[in-house]
Protein backbone atom coordinates (compact mmCIF):
# COMPACT_ATOMS: atom_id res chain seq x y z
CA UNK A 1 0.00 0.00 0.00
CA UNK A 2 2.92 2.32 0.44
CA UNK A 3 3.47 2.83 -3.58
CA UNK A 4 -0.12 2.95 -4.26
CA UNK A 5 -0.14 6.12 -1.53
CA UNK A 6 2.79 7.66 -2.55
CA UNK A 7 1.34 7.41 -6.56
CA UNK A 8 -1.85 9.08 -5.17
CA UNK A 9 0.06 11.63 -3.51
CA UNK A 10 2.16 12.44 -6.25
CA UNK A 11 -0.64 12.09 -9.11
CA UNK A 12 -1.10 15.63 -9.76
CA UNK A 13 2.23 16.15 -10.74
CA UNK A 14 2.64 13.80 -12.87
CA UNK A 15 0.08 14.53 -14.90
CA UNK A 16 0.86 18.14 -14.61
CA UNK A 17 4.28 16.73 -16.10
CA UNK A 18 2.65 14.74 -18.62
CA UNK A 19 0.64 18.06 -20.17
CA UNK A 20 3.38 20.17 -19.63
CA UNK A 21 5.51 17.78 -22.07
CA UNK A 22 2.44 17.45 -24.59
CA UNK A 23 2.30 21.31 -24.83
CA UNK A 24 6.29 21.12 -26.55
CA UNK A 25 6.65 18.10 -29.00
CA UNK A 26 9.74 18.09 -30.81
CA UNK A 27 11.39 16.21 -33.66
CA UNK A 28 14.17 13.43 -33.05
CA UNK A 29 17.28 14.82 -31.90
CA UNK A 30 15.63 17.97 -31.48
CA UNK A 31 14.40 17.18 -28.21
CA UNK A 32 15.86 20.54 -26.31
CA UNK A 33 12.90 21.59 -24.63
CA UNK A 34 11.92 18.15 -23.59
CA UNK A 35 15.64 17.11 -22.02
CA UNK A 36 15.82 20.80 -20.57
CA UNK A 37 12.02 19.45 -18.31
CA UNK A 38 13.35 16.33 -17.90
CA UNK A 39 16.59 17.18 -16.59
CA UNK A 40 14.59 19.70 -13.96
CA UNK A 41 12.67 17.56 -12.76
CA UNK A 42 15.03 14.43 -12.15
CA UNK A 43 17.61 17.43 -10.19
CA UNK A 44 14.65 18.18 -8.26
CA UNK A 45 14.48 14.59 -6.53
CA UNK A 46 17.76 14.56 -5.73
CA UNK A 47 18.90 12.40 -8.86
CA UNK A 48 22.56 11.96 -10.23
CA UNK A 49 21.51 13.60 -13.86
CA UNK A 50 23.68 13.48 -16.86
CA UNK A 51 22.29 15.58 -20.26
CA UNK A 52 23.56 15.19 -23.98
CA UNK A 53 23.48 11.22 -23.46
CA UNK A 54 22.68 9.98 -26.96
CA UNK A 55 22.91 13.45 -28.32
CA UNK A 56 19.27 14.91 -26.15
CA UNK A 57 18.79 12.24 -23.95
CA UNK A 58 18.70 12.40 -20.70
CA UNK A 59 19.43 9.85 -17.70
CA UNK A 60 18.90 10.65 -13.54
CA UNK A 61 20.20 7.72 -11.45
CA UNK A 62 18.81 6.95 -8.30
CA UNK A 63 20.94 5.18 -5.82
CA UNK A 64 19.75 2.72 -2.99
CA UNK A 65 20.52 2.39 0.49
CA UNK A 66 22.91 -0.50 -0.17
CA UNK A 67 24.18 -2.60 -3.21
CA UNK A 68 22.32 -4.34 -5.51
CA UNK A 69 20.88 -4.70 -9.22
CA UNK A 70 20.58 -2.10 -11.40
CA UNK A 71 16.69 -1.72 -12.97
CA UNK A 72 16.72 0.76 -16.34
CA UNK A 73 13.28 2.36 -17.05
CA UNK A 74 12.98 3.45 -20.75
CA UNK A 75 11.20 6.09 -22.10
CA UNK A 76 10.77 7.68 -25.44
CA UNK A 77 10.86 11.97 -26.37
CA UNK A 78 10.05 12.61 -29.63
CA UNK A 79 6.91 13.57 -30.95
CA UNK A 80 5.29 13.74 -35.10
CA UNK A 81 5.05 15.93 -37.64
CA UNK A 82 1.30 15.93 -36.90
CA UNK A 83 -1.58 19.06 -36.53
CA UNK A 84 -3.02 18.52 -33.41
CA UNK A 85 -6.60 18.37 -33.92
CA UNK A 86 -7.59 16.96 -30.14
CA UNK A 87 -8.73 20.10 -29.11
CA UNK A 88 -7.02 19.57 -25.44
CA UNK A 89 -6.87 22.53 -23.10
CA UNK A 90 -3.06 21.74 -23.56
CA UNK A 91 -2.37 21.35 -26.86
CA UNK A 92 0.98 21.29 -28.72
CA UNK A 93 1.99 24.89 -28.70
CA UNK A 94 4.61 24.40 -31.76
CA UNK A 95 2.76 23.78 -35.35
CA UNK A 96 2.65 20.70 -37.20
CA UNK A 97 4.08 18.77 -34.03
CA UNK A 98 2.60 16.45 -31.42
CA UNK A 99 2.55 13.77 -29.10
CA UNK A 100 0.50 11.52 -31.23
CA UNK A 101 2.19 8.27 -30.68
CA UNK A 102 1.78 8.87 -26.40
CA UNK A 103 5.33 9.55 -25.89
CA UNK A 104 4.28 12.31 -23.23
CA UNK A 105 2.88 9.37 -21.49
CA UNK A 106 5.53 7.33 -21.51
CA UNK A 107 7.81 10.07 -20.20
CA UNK A 108 5.41 10.80 -17.49
CA UNK A 109 5.23 7.14 -16.04
CA UNK A 110 9.14 7.22 -16.18
CA UNK A 111 9.44 10.52 -14.60
CA UNK A 112 6.06 9.27 -11.97
CA UNK A 113 8.22 6.23 -11.00
CA UNK A 114 11.54 8.64 -10.56
CA UNK A 115 9.07 10.53 -8.20
CA UNK A 116 7.85 7.65 -6.09
CA UNK A 117 10.58 5.64 -5.82
CA UNK A 118 13.44 9.02 -5.01
CA UNK A 119 10.52 8.83 -1.96
CA UNK A 120 11.41 5.18 -1.08
CA UNK A 121 14.98 5.53 -1.31
CA UNK A 122 15.70 4.07 2.04
CA UNK A 123 13.97 1.06 0.82
CA UNK A 124 15.99 0.33 -2.20
CA UNK A 125 18.80 -1.77 -2.88
CA UNK A 126 20.41 -1.04 -5.81
CA UNK A 127 19.89 1.52 -8.23
CA UNK A 128 17.54 2.54 -11.00
CA UNK A 129 18.31 4.59 -14.54
CA UNK A 130 15.43 6.79 -15.54
CA UNK A 131 16.54 6.62 -19.37
CA UNK A 132 14.97 9.05 -21.71
CA UNK A 133 15.41 8.70 -25.13
CA UNK A 134 15.46 10.56 -28.20
CA UNK A 135 14.45 10.12 -31.51
CA UNK A 136 12.55 6.82 -31.54
CA UNK A 137 10.57 7.68 -34.28
CA UNK A 138 13.50 7.03 -36.74
CA UNK A 139 14.51 4.19 -34.66
CA UNK A 140 18.32 6.08 -34.04
CA UNK A 141 17.83 7.00 -30.33
CA UNK A 142 18.58 3.83 -28.24
CA UNK A 143 21.95 2.27 -30.55
CA UNK A 144 23.08 6.34 -30.17
CA UNK A 145 22.45 6.13 -26.38
CA UNK A 146 24.22 2.52 -26.00
CA UNK A 147 27.38 3.99 -27.88
CA UNK A 148 27.65 6.28 -25.06
CA UNK A 149 27.54 3.92 -22.36
CA UNK A 150 23.94 4.25 -20.99
CA UNK A 151 23.93 0.73 -20.05
CA UNK A 152 27.51 0.75 -17.81
CA UNK A 153 28.80 3.09 -14.90
CA UNK A 154 26.35 1.39 -13.23
CA UNK A 155 26.01 -1.73 -15.69
CA UNK A 156 22.65 -2.48 -16.02
CA UNK A 157 21.45 -5.60 -15.07
CA UNK A 158 17.54 -5.37 -16.07
CA UNK A 159 15.73 -3.00 -18.35
CA UNK A 160 11.75 -2.21 -18.79
CA UNK A 161 9.65 -0.05 -20.97
CA UNK A 162 6.25 0.76 -21.41
CA UNK A 163 3.75 1.92 -24.45
CA UNK A 164 0.20 3.08 -24.56
CA UNK A 165 -1.56 0.75 -26.59
CA UNK A 166 -5.23 1.66 -28.15
CA UNK A 167 -5.45 -2.09 -29.31
CA UNK A 168 -6.24 -3.48 -25.70
CA UNK A 169 -8.96 -2.85 -23.58
CA UNK A 170 -8.71 0.65 -21.37
CA UNK A 171 -6.75 0.01 -18.02
CA UNK A 172 -4.89 -3.46 -18.95
CA UNK A 173 -1.74 -4.25 -19.45
CA UNK A 174 -0.32 -6.26 -22.16
CA UNK A 175 2.57 -8.65 -22.22
CA UNK A 176 4.19 -11.95 -23.95
CA UNK A 177 7.38 -13.62 -23.72
CA UNK A 178 9.73 -14.02 -26.80
CA UNK A 179 9.09 -11.87 -30.15
CA UNK A 180 5.89 -8.56 -29.46
CA UNK A 181 7.29 -6.41 -32.05
CA UNK A 182 9.25 -6.41 -35.68
CA UNK A 183 12.29 -5.45 -36.86
CA UNK A 184 11.77 -2.21 -39.09
CA UNK A 185 14.43 -1.20 -41.86
CA UNK A 186 13.40 0.90 -44.88
CA UNK A 187 14.74 1.08 -48.24
CA UNK A 188 14.89 3.97 -50.65
CA UNK A 189 15.31 3.45 -54.62
CA UNK A 190 16.04 5.71 -57.58
CA UNK A 191 14.74 4.22 -60.79
CA UNK A 192 17.40 5.78 -63.71
CA UNK A 193 15.54 5.71 -66.61
CA UNK A 194 15.81 7.60 -70.25
CA UNK A 195 12.90 10.19 -70.91
CA UNK A 196 11.23 10.93 -74.14
CA UNK A 197 7.93 11.70 -75.95
CA UNK A 198 5.04 9.89 -74.76
CA UNK A 199 4.10 8.53 -78.03
CA UNK A 200 7.71 7.17 -79.20
CA UNK A 201 8.31 4.91 -76.07
CA UNK A 202 10.53 2.37 -78.19
CA UNK A 203 13.14 5.22 -77.21
CA UNK A 204 13.34 5.65 -74.26
CA UNK A 205 13.41 3.76 -70.97
CA UNK A 206 10.49 4.19 -69.01
CA UNK A 207 11.25 4.72 -65.10
CA UNK A 208 7.49 4.56 -64.43
CA UNK A 209 7.16 1.30 -65.68
CA UNK A 210 10.38 0.19 -64.18
CA UNK A 211 9.08 0.88 -60.67
CA UNK A 212 5.40 -0.71 -61.36
CA UNK A 213 7.28 -3.92 -62.37
CA UNK A 214 9.88 -3.48 -59.16
CA UNK A 215 6.81 -3.26 -56.78
CA UNK A 216 5.07 -6.08 -58.31
CA UNK A 217 8.36 -8.04 -57.87
CA UNK A 218 9.29 -6.80 -54.04
CA UNK A 219 5.58 -8.07 -52.74
CA UNK A 220 6.61 -11.42 -54.38
CA UNK A 221 9.12 -11.65 -51.59
CA UNK A 222 6.63 -12.72 -49.04
CA UNK A 223 4.39 -14.60 -50.84
CA UNK A 224 7.16 -16.51 -53.01
CA UNK A 225 9.84 -16.29 -51.05
CA UNK A 226 9.51 -16.38 -47.33
CA UNK A 227 7.91 -19.73 -45.29
CA UNK A 228 4.00 -19.06 -45.08
CA UNK A 229 3.90 -19.66 -41.36
CA UNK A 230 6.92 -16.82 -41.02
CA UNK A 231 5.10 -13.09 -40.86
CA UNK A 232 6.96 -10.44 -43.02
CA UNK A 233 5.79 -7.42 -44.49
CA UNK A 234 7.20 -5.55 -47.40
CA UNK A 235 5.28 -2.27 -47.92
CA UNK A 236 6.30 0.39 -50.45
CA UNK A 237 4.70 3.59 -49.50
CA UNK A 238 5.88 6.20 -51.94
CA UNK A 239 6.47 6.15 -55.36
CA UNK A 240 7.29 9.56 -57.23
CA UNK A 241 7.15 9.43 -61.43
CA UNK A 242 6.49 11.64 -64.15
CA UNK A 243 6.36 15.10 -64.92
CA UNK A 244 3.62 15.57 -68.05
CA UNK A 245 0.88 13.09 -69.15
CA UNK A 246 3.06 13.25 -72.46
CA UNK A 247 6.51 12.50 -71.17
CA UNK A 248 7.70 9.16 -70.63
CA UNK A 249 9.33 9.40 -67.09
CA UNK A 250 13.38 9.08 -66.54
CA UNK A 251 13.18 8.88 -63.07
CA UNK A 252 11.23 7.25 -59.81
CA UNK A 253 12.09 7.22 -56.60
CA UNK A 254 10.33 4.85 -54.07
CA UNK A 255 10.82 3.92 -50.59
CA UNK A 256 9.36 1.47 -48.56
CA UNK A 257 10.02 -0.65 -45.30
CA UNK A 258 10.63 -4.59 -44.52
CA UNK A 259 8.95 -5.77 -40.98
CA UNK A 260 9.31 -10.00 -39.54
CA UNK A 261 9.84 -11.02 -36.17
CA UNK A 262 12.93 -13.41 -37.11
CA UNK A 263 16.21 -12.41 -36.60
CA UNK A 264 17.59 -14.20 -39.64
CA UNK A 265 15.38 -12.96 -41.66
CA UNK A 266 15.82 -9.74 -40.43
CA UNK A 267 19.75 -10.00 -41.78
CA UNK A 268 18.64 -10.92 -44.76
CA UNK A 269 16.34 -8.35 -45.97
CA UNK A 270 18.60 -6.03 -48.08
CA UNK A 271 20.01 -8.88 -49.73
CA UNK A 272 16.87 -9.88 -51.04
CA UNK A 273 15.42 -6.53 -52.09
CA UNK A 274 19.03 -5.70 -54.05
CA UNK A 275 18.79 -8.77 -55.75
CA UNK A 276 15.05 -8.12 -57.05
CA UNK A 277 16.10 -4.50 -57.79
CA UNK A 278 18.85 -5.30 -59.64
CA UNK A 279 16.81 -8.28 -61.67
CA UNK A 280 14.46 -6.26 -62.37
CA UNK A 281 16.17 -2.91 -63.51
CA UNK A 282 18.70 -4.71 -65.72
CA UNK A 283 16.41 -6.92 -67.69
CA UNK A 284 14.87 -3.40 -68.22
CA UNK A 285 17.35 -1.34 -69.34
CA UNK A 286 17.53 1.24 -66.36
CA UNK A 287 19.89 1.68 -63.57
CA UNK A 288 19.17 2.17 -59.88
CA UNK A 289 20.55 3.45 -56.84
CA UNK A 290 19.60 1.61 -53.28
CA UNK A 291 19.69 2.99 -50.08
CA UNK A 292 19.14 0.58 -47.26
CA UNK A 293 19.06 1.49 -43.65
CA UNK A 294 18.99 -0.56 -40.91
CA UNK A 295 16.11 0.30 -38.13
CA UNK A 296 15.92 -2.08 -35.70
CA UNK A 297 16.15 -5.87 -34.51
CA UNK A 298 13.24 -7.16 -33.08
CA UNK A 299 11.80 -6.15 -30.20
CA UNK A 300 11.75 -9.76 -27.92
CA UNK A 301 11.14 -9.96 -24.30
CA UNK A 302 13.19 -11.93 -21.73
CA UNK A 303 10.23 -14.60 -20.35
CA UNK A 304 11.54 -15.10 -16.96
CA UNK A 305 11.18 -11.30 -16.70
CA UNK A 306 8.48 -11.24 -18.36
CA UNK A 307 6.68 -13.79 -15.80
CA UNK A 308 7.77 -11.87 -12.83
CA UNK A 309 6.30 -8.65 -14.78
CA UNK A 310 2.98 -10.36 -15.41
CA UNK A 311 2.51 -11.38 -11.69
CA UNK A 312 3.13 -7.90 -10.62
CA UNK A 313 0.87 -6.01 -12.75
CA UNK A 314 -2.18 -8.55 -11.81
CA UNK A 315 -1.35 -7.19 -8.44
CA UNK A 316 -2.03 -3.49 -9.91
CA UNK A 317 -5.09 -4.16 -12.60
CA UNK A 318 -6.45 -7.59 -11.78
CA UNK A 319 -5.69 -10.93 -13.02
CA UNK A 320 -8.40 -10.76 -16.19
CA UNK A 321 -7.02 -7.19 -17.42
CA UNK A 322 -3.45 -8.54 -17.51
CA UNK A 323 -3.50 -9.97 -21.58
CA UNK A 324 -1.06 -11.32 -23.91
CA UNK A 325 -1.93 -9.47 -26.99
CA UNK A 326 -0.62 -10.24 -30.43
CA UNK A 327 2.52 -9.54 -31.82
CA UNK A 328 2.71 -6.76 -34.02
CA UNK A 329 4.56 -5.75 -37.11
CA UNK A 330 5.39 -1.77 -35.80
CA UNK A 331 8.86 -1.45 -34.82
CA UNK A 332 10.37 0.03 -31.44
CA UNK A 333 14.23 0.48 -30.80
CA UNK A 334 13.78 -0.41 -27.15
CA UNK A 335 14.76 -3.33 -28.89
CA UNK A 336 18.61 -2.95 -29.00
CA UNK A 337 18.23 -2.76 -25.31
CA UNK A 338 17.01 -5.81 -25.33
CA UNK A 339 19.28 -7.70 -26.85
CA UNK A 340 21.88 -6.83 -24.37
CA UNK A 341 20.10 -7.00 -21.38
CA UNK A 342 16.93 -9.12 -20.02
CA UNK A 343 13.83 -7.06 -19.39
CA UNK A 344 10.29 -6.68 -20.98
CA UNK A 345 8.12 -4.52 -22.52
CA UNK A 346 4.82 -3.96 -22.16
CA UNK A 347 1.67 -2.39 -23.22
CA UNK A 348 -0.78 0.07 -21.53
CA UNK A 349 -4.06 -0.34 -22.25
CA UNK A 350 -5.93 2.84 -23.70
CA UNK A 351 -8.82 1.13 -26.37
CA UNK A 352 -12.18 2.14 -26.01
CA UNK A 353 -14.84 2.69 -28.11
CA UNK A 354 -14.19 5.62 -30.46
CA UNK A 355 -10.84 6.03 -29.71
CA UNK A 356 -8.72 7.26 -32.13
CA UNK A 357 -5.47 4.87 -33.10
CA UNK A 358 -1.45 5.86 -32.33
CA UNK A 359 -0.03 8.61 -35.34
CA UNK A 360 -3.78 10.01 -35.02
CA UNK A 361 -4.22 14.07 -34.72
CA UNK A 362 -7.20 13.11 -32.97
CA UNK A 363 -5.25 10.62 -30.16
CA UNK A 364 -5.87 11.05 -26.64
CA UNK A 365 -6.78 8.65 -23.42
CA UNK A 366 -7.78 8.92 -20.06
CA UNK A 367 -5.00 10.04 -18.00
CA UNK A 368 -5.28 7.73 -14.32
CA UNK A 369 -4.01 4.84 -16.83
CA UNK A 370 -0.61 6.68 -16.20
CA UNK A 371 -0.70 5.77 -12.47
CA UNK A 372 -1.54 2.18 -13.40
CA UNK A 373 2.26 2.27 -15.51
CA UNK A 374 3.91 4.03 -12.39
CA UNK A 375 2.81 1.24 -10.01
CA UNK A 376 3.94 -1.42 -12.13
CA UNK A 377 7.31 -0.04 -12.84
CA UNK A 378 7.69 0.76 -9.24
CA UNK A 379 6.87 -2.56 -8.30
CA UNK A 380 8.83 -4.18 -11.12
CA UNK A 381 11.86 -2.29 -9.71
CA UNK A 382 11.39 -3.38 -5.80
CA UNK A 383 10.66 -7.16 -7.40
CA UNK A 384 13.73 -7.03 -9.27
CA UNK A 385 15.88 -5.64 -6.94
CA UNK A 386 14.63 -7.77 -4.20
CA UNK A 387 13.90 -4.58 -2.11
CA UNK A 388 11.30 -3.92 0.64
CA UNK A 389 7.36 -3.25 -0.51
Amino acid sequence: MKIRELISEKAHGIFQARRALHRIPEKSFEEEKTSGFLARALEDLGLDVMTRVGRTGVVGTLVGRSPGPTVMIRADMDALPIQEETGLPYSSEHPGMMHACGHDANMAMVLGAAMVLSSMREDLRGSVKFVFQPAEEIASGAVEMIRQGVLENPKVDYALGAHLWPGIPEGSVGMRPGPLMAAMDRFDIEIIGRGGHGAMPHLCVDALDVGVQLVNALQRIVSRQMNPIDPAVVTVGTFQAGSAFNIIAERALLSGTTRTFRRDVWEGWEERIRGIVEGVCSSMGAGYKLSYTRGCPPLANDPGVTERLSKIAAKVVGDSRVVKPDPTMTGEDMAWYLERVPGCYFFLGVGKEGSAALHNSRFQFEEYVLLLGVEVFCRAVLDLTQSEA
